[in-house]
């Protein structure tokens, strides 16, 4: 008997201190994510893309890899030739600093009001530090009356991870924030909402701590998109998990006079729903996997990962914790034991209790006017301008790369600094040059030549032309496996959608003939795959949700009306947002994958709830009859599932902090959606469905032919 009590003591004990070392190995790992975190978008396109193809060879013709950066200098005044000789010292002077590879020599615009230089970046480096570095040299010593900024896919990229750089501090302290908040107005007690928030931050911990050395060993990317996604997606489901325990916890110990017996109790009854509805979501996420679309297969694992310590948290070290403290966890609200109480009462009272009584009286006008103002929503969906957005638009707020941008568009052609590169056999040189020259969104061309000082030469309609003094030879293309490599200066900025439309011409005009890559190509190749994946993984994720529910309620119908519930509820919440980012925030667009993303965890998450209610339903089903089971399963879930709701909108609600377009439009959708789920779909659509069919719900299954079922409209208030 000691031996017994030693050991229900001991197994606690040391199952929390295990997630304790794993905690306490894997927070600091939050200060390290940049050592393995890669954000370079042309790294993310399948192998089989043009624009990496052609990447891939423009290695071979200029021998090192170099991220540009664009320094741009403006006046109001034309530039003297005093001052472009020091800016052209300065601009020398940034090629000694670390990171720089190489700084070409000043080129003044033909206005005479600005000066570029293009620098050179090795993509080894800390590239933000390295560009940081650059603008604080060249403004320490600038000339009066000028402005000057770093612009570039270096530009762009540094500022980008500035803007990430919030994510392991502000994005964690409000998300727990709010967590904190919700926590103590649902449970109104002092020690449980604290209890919850270390079960969620251990299981952060540990999945960062795997997905460290996972990226370290490039078994796995990490970006800093999905290092945000994670931290909210862990925190929030683990949070929604232990709502679950916690709330059946305490109904076991209002049964059960020993803490033991209803721990035992209350892991029986949540270990179903917890591991169908985290199986629901990483069977989601693992879709990704076939993604082309890198930073969209990268999300799979990573995010995966995170679910399975969160529910491996729910149901071992929160049980554990809940154990050694008892009732005590609830104070100053601790439930008692009441042996004298039935559940009857216990489902009888309550807004939910309520809930129940008003679907049951009119459930067929409740599920169709749900189904009516949901698909009044869903309707605005199309309108959502889902088909990319320009670099420069990724990062809300300042942004001196695409102030930079601006100053370059208004002085030079839009597509200085990043050229498409165009891959095309020898031969037909003359012949493509010629081709890209008469498009108007081209504004020059040369071509890769490694015996001129510049390491390129200009193409004109009469050829290449020489450098120096008149009689001076033209310099030689290099040649690589017989294909010589043009650069095409577009004339608007690299990531406009003019540029994009550009290049899509140039690829029809020289099919067969040329290969393009270069940034705006990359930008081109990363939409086109973006859709490809939307078209495939959406259809293919409600598949793997529909087999999962299927074996979970042993039914056909039944996952068939939550499967078509939450796909509307999707529909509604990406109308809404397309109404909101069109009219509201004035956003100029959306990137392809955000559709995608948001379906992924919209229906993958939505349906826990769903999958919360439908379980309890069921068990309660098996002996109160099916009608009687979802006023029952209402009654006693609609609490926990609403407070679930709130924290998992709060949480995604959290990514709104970070200067990101994706992230903050994501944000929004999610946070409604799930609202939408949690008070509109599980509180009404859903219950008032399956009390109108009744029993035939669970077809073909042998509850779906219990007879003695009461009438639809027999509920009383």
């Amino acid at each position: 008997m000691a031996k017994s009590r030693a050991a229900r003591i001991l197994i606690p004990v040391a199952l929390i201190l295990v997630w304790l070392v794993g905690a306490g190995i894997g927070g600091p790992y939050f200060g390290r994510v940049s050592e393995v975190a890669q954000n370079d978008r042309s790294a993310f396109l399948p192998s089989s893309a043009e624009a990496t193809i052609v990447g891939e060879r423009y290695l071979d013709f200029v021998g090192d890899d170099q991220v540009p950066a664009i320094a741009i200098f403006a006046s109001e005044e034309k530039l003297t030739e005093q001052q472009l000789g020091e800016l052209g010292a300065l601009a020398e002077a940034s090629g000694d600093l670390e990171g720089v590879v190489s700084a070409s020599p000043i080129i003044p615009s033909q206005d005479g009001l600005a000066a570029q230089t293009f620098i050179g970046i090795d993509p080894a480096s800390e590239l933000a530090d390295t560009v940081e570095a650059i603008r604080a040299d060249i403004s320490a010593d600038l000339p009066d009356g000028i402005t000057f900024h770093v612009t570039g896919p270096a530009g762009f990229s540094a500022d980008l991870v500035e803007a990430f750089g919030g994510i392991d501090g502000l994005l964690l302290i409000v998300a727990l924030g709010l967590v904190l908040v919700i926590l103590l107005v649902v449970y109104r007690a002092v020690i449980l909402p604290f209890a919850v928030l270390m079960t969620s931050m251990f299981a952060l911990c540990v999945a960062l701590l795997v997905n460290w050395w996972l990226a370290k060993f490039e078994i796995l990317t990490l970006t800093g998109q999905t290092q945000g996604i994670l931290f909210i997606l862990v925190i929030g489901a683990a949070t929604d998990y232990s709502l679950l325990y916690t709330a059946r916890y305490a109904e076991e110990l209002k049964r059960n006079e020993s803490k033991g017996a209803a721990t035992k109790a209350a892991i029986k009854g949540v270990i179903e729903p917890i591991l169908a509805s985290g199986g629901t979501v990483i069977a989601g996420l693992l879709c990704l996997l076939l993604s082309d679309l890198g930073s969209n297969r990268s999300l799979g694992p990573v995010a995966a990962i995170g679910i399975v310590f969160a529910m491996l948290s729910a149901l071992t070290l929160l049980p554990s914790l809940l154990y050694l403290l008892g009732r005590t966890a609830y104070w100053p609200r601790r439930p008692l034991f009441e042996p004298g109480r039935s559940e009857d009462e216990q489902v009888q009272s309550g807004i939910y209790a309520k809930t129940g009584a008003f679907v049951a009286r009119r459930p067929r006008t409740v599920w169709i006017v749900c189904t009516i103002l949901l698909a009044a929503g869903a309707a605005f969906a199309p309108t959502l301008k889902a088909d990319g957005v320009d670099t420069s638009e990724f990062v809300r707020g300042p942004s001196d790369a695409r102030d930079g941008q601006a100053v370059l568009g208004e002085h030079f052609p839009g597509g200085s600094g990043a050229p498409a590169y165009v891959l095309t056999p020898e031969a037909e040189l003359k012949n493509v040059a010629d081709k890209l020259l008469a498009n108007d969104g081209v504004a020059s061309v040369s071509v890769v030549a490694a015996d001129s000082p510049s390491g390129s030469a200009a193409v004109t309609a009469e050829g290449i032309q020489p450098l120096g003094p008149p009689g001076t030879p033209a310099p030689e293309p290099t040649v690589s496996e017989g294909e010589v490599m043009l650069l095409a200066t577009l004339t608007d900025a690299p990531d406009s959608d003019a540029a994009i439309d550009t290049v899509l011409d140039l690829r029809g005009e020289l099919s067969g003939t040329a290969e393009i890559g270069g940034t705006t190509a990359t930008d081109l190749d990363t939409r086109t795959a973006s859709e490809h994946d939307r078209n495939l993984i959406i259809p293919l994720v409600l598949v793997v949700i529909l087999v999962i529910l299927i074996f979970l309620l042993r039914s056909i119908l039944a996952p068939v009306l939550l499967i078509a519930t939450t796909a509307l509820s999707f529909g509604t919440a990406m109308g809404t947002a397309a109404l909101v980012f069109n009219h509201v925030f004035d956003f100029p667009g959306a990137d392809p994958s955000v559709p995608l993303y948001g379906f992924v965890f919209l229906v993958a998450l939505g349906i826990d709830y769903n999958i919360f209610l439908m379980t309890r339903v069921r068990e309660e089903a098996l002996e109160h009859g099916t009608r009687e089971g979802v006023l029952r399963g209402l009654a006693v879930t609609g609490g926990v599932i609403t407070s679930a709701g709130l924290v998992l909108a709060a949480t995604f609600a959290a990514l709104a902090v970070i200067p990101i377009l994706f992230l903050l439009q994501l944000a929004f959708i999610v946070a409604f959606g799930v609202l939408l789920d949690t008070f509109i779909v599980r509180t009404l659509l859903v219950p008032a469905l399956v009390y109108d069919i009744g029993p035939a719900v669970w077809w073909p299954s042998k509850l779906s032919k219990v007879t003695g079922e009461k009438p639809r409209h027999a509920a009383t208030d």
